[in-house]
């Protein structure tokens, strides 16, 4: 009989983690179809609605040594729960660094899935030019419920354990966040951590800033006369969204940059700017948001002043000092020791605030 988490198996590639104590694999949600781990209906349509070629994700457990397939699979089916990592705009699973290892080493009961989404990544879109709708931060909080419901990670009817969903999203992967529906989540099942959501309702000059770039990228699709532009603009703008990141990020945005379509990359970011007057579920109660007090890219005043119209809970705020990239720690002979040592006490605070909503999740649903 084949278990829940028999997609485990279906790994292209596996490999140490790049946290010590943990281990990796990597998945494409077209394998996993196609070798019938997963609903091949299902996934065929989500993929085809979604405007997607494929969705890939890493898997990151921990454990010092290689885990077996068999042992893995069980570590899933047992796991309290799964925590979710949602990159921004021209990110990937790889952004993340060490903080998904940190948190699966200080509570191996959890494990993370690090997804490419929203035409980035592997997770690519069909059109060179999608429509806004499919790339906005609603389409893509759609796309990550149904992959999550494909692989068969929560809890249902025939496992007794619980299970928590954690998601954590950066950026515009932040932004996706405030837009899962939690009608269809019982109370305890699911959790939110938003760090620097890019959600900008209440922030017109950033609207403006995010639709103007994104038209200017699109045009580069059409009008490759237009791509000495762009050698001057491109380092300019990877530095303004990885301000205070490390080399290693600022590599992994730029290499992104490069490998997606401009129609793509330039869609995504007008979509998070034309974003306004959508309806967004208040409930909160297990969704906290952290912001940086330098960032550049989601405005600290204007953001403070879109939480307090949704009545999010002033509880569950958090202002750290930092940028952006708050969790991200560069070498300090790339950036100022003052930056380095702000962002290494905010992603430990990171860490715990994830771990913290788990627990109190878990915690409810044992009850």
């Amino acid at each position: 009989m084949t278990t829940l988490s028999a997609w485990v198996h279906g790994h292209y590639r596996r490999e140490s983690g790049s946290y010590e104590g943990t281990q990796s694999a990597l998945y494409r949600l077209t394998d996993l179809r196609n070798r019938g781990m997963v609903n091949h209906k299902a996934s065929t349509q989500l993929l085809q609605e979604a405007g997607l070629t494929d969705f890939t994700f890493q898997l990151i457990w921990a454990d010092d040594g290689d885990t077996p397939d068999r042992v893995l699979e069980h570590r899933l089916e047992t796991a309290e729960g799964v925590v979710v990592f949602v990159h921004g705009w021209t990110g990937s699973y790889r952004i993340w660094e060490s903080l998904p290892g940190m948190v699966v080493t200080a509570n191996p009961k959890l494990v993370a899935l690090c997804v490419d989404h929203n035409g980035f990544g592997n997770s690519c879109f069909e059109a060179s030019i999608p429509p806004i709708e499919k790339c906005d931060p609603p389409a893509a909080m759609k796309v990550l419920q149904r992959v999550i419901d494909l692989l068969r990670v929560r809890r249902d009817a025939t496992q007794l354990n619980p299970r928590v969903i954690n998601f954590v999203g950066h950026s515009m992967g932040g932004a996706v966040l405030f837009f899962l529906n939690p009608m269809q989540w019982g109370e305890g099942e699911v959790t939110r951590y938003a760090l620097a959501p890019a959600l900008l309702l209440e922030d017109e000059l950033h609207q403006a800033f995010y639709t103007t770039l994104g038209t200017g990228i699109n045009l580069l699709q059409r009008l490759p006369v237009l791509e000495f532009i762009e050698r001057v603009i491109q380092p300019r703008m990877i530095d303004i969204l990885c301000n205070g990141a490390s080399h290693f990020v600022k590599q992994q945005h730029t290499r992104q940059y490069m490998d997606t379509r401009r129609g793509v990359t330039g869609a995504t970011f007008r979509a998070m700017g034309l974003l306004k007057d959508v309806e967004i579920p208040r409930e909160w109660k297990t969704f906290r948001v952290i912001l940086g007090h330098k960032d550049n890219l989601v405005g600290l005043t204007n953001m403070m002043d879109l939480l307090g119209g949704l009545e999010f809970p002033v509880r569950n705020i958090r202002v750290v000092p930092g940028s952006h990239y708050m969790f991200s720690v560069a070498d300090a002979t790339q950036e100022q020791s003052e930056v380095v040592y702000q962002h290494v006490q905010s992603r430990q605070l990171i860490v715990e605030d994830i771990l913290d909503l788990h627990d109190r999740a878990y915690l409810h649903l044992t009850r």
